[in-house]
């Protein structure tokens, strides 16, 4: 079993909190860790089961009835379970009674945020990180919010990054060997996410066309978003468009990036970024492998900054910082990837690059968000592919891919 450095931060939820959620995709290990904190002390019940479905879809507070304490496993196939709980919980204010897992964004379901406000506390948990594949719990969100010098153990370039990063998380798909046999994997999850998941969290009358969308989705990923440029091949309007895509970022597949905003600089765009949660899945979805990429490594440039923004994502579930995510680009096209902000207001910009050379230019945009955040900006990290770091300017560095998951 490999180690969630998200564990901690779920223990210590259940120590004080009524209600913890574990939300993610399927197959990204909600369930493996749940059990792991439940061990044989907590009732585990999940969903899945027919049976179990449903007692507590049919009687609900007869289901939760008896429970001093419970993990309830794919809580999403039941949500008027919820309301129950919330019930239950009101009655009896002890924290930890209820460890649920999730495969759909619950919080995105209005009578569910209502219901669970200051009840619940949802910790995210993303297919697996490589500091977790390696074992080596990394630090690049709190070092470089603290202004430290981005640092590198055993760098992975060229080819064995390819590899990784073309790899993707999910536990499942990186146990296979063959690039074909993980390619199979990866789109045998996607007809079970659109004929199982989609319709329990969404009534769809075109369900036929949803995989075809995630196709062109992946197209996209890395780009702004053009909801008519998306959906118009396949015949759908940008309101539906817009509508399907918000299904599947409930489904932890894909992220809209929004973009970042200040009143100082007038001229930045209003679009929101595309990006998958994981680098395998789009990967699969644009049938790269690295043979593909040793042909033509213009195919790998999207993929990379997906894996980059994935990898950040998965960081901060255990990171001291509490940060939010977006993407930075003015109207004459100055751009950074990534904009990290903490609570404090302090920005960490990243940008990504996939050759094995930075140049001054590179930081153009950077240099632009510096100047809109002021004393605020912290540091500005260009990641490429290569084994040094190198100081471009005060809290300006390229630094290898691969201090994503340093553990200085």
């Amino acid at each position: 079993m490999y180690p969630r450095f998200a564990k901690t931060r779920i223990e210590d939820a259940l120590a004080d909190t009524r209600v913890v959620l574990i939300a993610g995709p399927r197959q990204s290990g909600k369930t493996t860790l749940a059990t792991d904190i439940a061990a044989d002390k907590i009732p585990f019940f999940t969903l899945d089961d027919p049976t179990v479905l449903a007692a507590a879809t049919n009687d609900p507070v007869g289901f939760l009835r008896g429970l001093d304490r419970a993990v309830i496993d794919e809580i999403q196939r039941a949500p008027d379970l919820l309301l129950s709980i919330k019930t239950e919980v009101d009655r009896n204010k002890s924290p930890g009674k209820f460890l649920l897992t999730g495969s759909a964004n619950l919080m995105t379901i209005p009578k569910v945020a209502d219901s669970l406000a200051g009840r619940m506390e949802a910790v995210r948990l993303l297919p697996l990180s490589q500091s977790e594949i390696t074992g080596k719990k990394s630090n690049f969100l709190d070092n470089a919010f603290s202004r430290s010098t981005p640092t590198i153990q055993n760098a992975v370039v060229g080819q064995n990054l390819i590899e990784i990063v073309l790899a993707g998380g999910y536990p499942e798909a990186i146990s296979r060997r063959s690039w074909g046999r993980r390619q199979d994997w990866y789109h045998g999850y996607i007809d079970a996410i659109v004929q199982r998941d989609v319709r329990d969290v969404a009534q769809i009358e075109q369900i036929s066309i949803m995989p075809r969308l995630l196709s062109i989705l992946a197209e996209y990923s890395g780009q702004l978003v053009n909801y008519s440029g998306i959906g118009g091949s396949i015949g759908l309007n940008h309101v539906t468009t817009q509508k399907y895509l918000r299904i599947f970022e409930s489904l932890f597949i894909v992220h809209t990036l929004q973009p970042w905003f200040t009143n100082k600089l007038k001229r930045l765009t209003k679009s929101p970024k595309l990006h998958f949660f994981d680098a395998g899945l789009l990967a699969a979805l644009r049938d790269v492998s690295p043979d593909v990429v040793q042909k033509d490594k213009t195919t790998f440039g999207g993929i990379l900054e997906t894996f980059v923004f994935s990898e950040l994502r998965k960081i901060a579930t255990w990171s001291d910082q509490r940060c939010s995510f977006t993407h930075f680009r003015d109207k004459d096209r100055n751009e950074v990837a990534i904009v990290i902000e903490n609570r404090r207001g302090e920005v960490v910009g990243i940008e990504v690059k996939s050759s094995a050379t930075v140049m001054s230019k590179d930081f153009s945009g950077m240099r632009k968000l510096a100047e809109a955040c002021g004393d605020k900006f912290v540091q500005g990290i260009v990641l490429y592919d290569h084994d040094q770091v190198v100081p471009f300017a005060d809290d300006m560095y390229a630094a290898p891919i691969s201090s994503l998951w340093s553990s200085r």
